[in-house]
């Protein structure tokens, strides 16, 4: 029987880039299939009960840094946690990755690490149709077409439809994964999303 996970992820979210990479690997080492859905967490926070972080209490932004650090470190990967381009504007770019996912799930994945990478690794502006272009070009897309598709009504409605259906699921963060109706919440879940996994 096929496995296929619900994954849901955000461009502008640190966590969802420390846990990309390696959510990936997971599901390919297990056969699973990924449902890719690109939410805009600033709808997701207010019916959940969650804060844009300049407006958390000044504890939470302090302990959030002190763990994306930490994950850094433990990781050992390129990263910045408040990177040139702080906040990041990931709104372009989710609607790059979800006009690419026509052409596959891979591609698109492939694509939502390249532009999260860019953001929190390489100092890039994925807000930028510059950026946004250059990247889905050195992953083998047409960037000014898909550029073009991106900003298509349907493109919107569709990143849309993946933030509501975030919000019925009861998502209130980002990374969330979802198999066999479990939801884990964060990439340090994956181990127990393997465990879920290996059965």
């Amino acid at each position: 029987m096929s496995k296929t996970i619900d994954y849901y992820m955000s461009i502008s979210s640190p966590w969802s880039y420390l846990g990309h990479e390696r959510f990936v690997a997971l599901a390919k080492k297990y056969s699973a299939d990924i449902n890719l859905r690109v939410v805009d967490l600033a709808r997701v926070f207010p019916v959940s009960g969650g804060l844009p972080l300049p407006k958390r209490a000044p504890q939470r932004q302090a302990y959030r840094m002190v763990e994306l650090k930490r994950w850094k470190a433990h990781l050992g990967v390129g990263f910045n946690p408040v990177p040139k381009f702080f906040p990041v504007k990931g709104d372009p770019a989710a609607r790059m990755v979800i006009a690419a996912l026509p052409q596959g799930a891979d591609r698109a994945l492939a694509l939502a690490g390249a532009y999260m990478r860019a953001a929190w690794a390489d100092e890039g502006d994925v807000g930028d149709a510059d950026t946004l272009t250059s990247v889905a070009a050195a992953h083998g897309f047409d960037g000014a077409k898909l550029l073009a598709l991106s900003n298509e009504p349907a493109t919107q409605r569709r990143y849309d439809e993946f933030t509501q259906h975030a919000i019925d699921q009861q998502v209130f963060g980002a990374p969330w994964y979802v198999y066999n109706g479990e939801p884990f919440w964060g990439q340090d879940r994956l181990s127990f999303l393997e465990k879920a996994l290996a059965g």
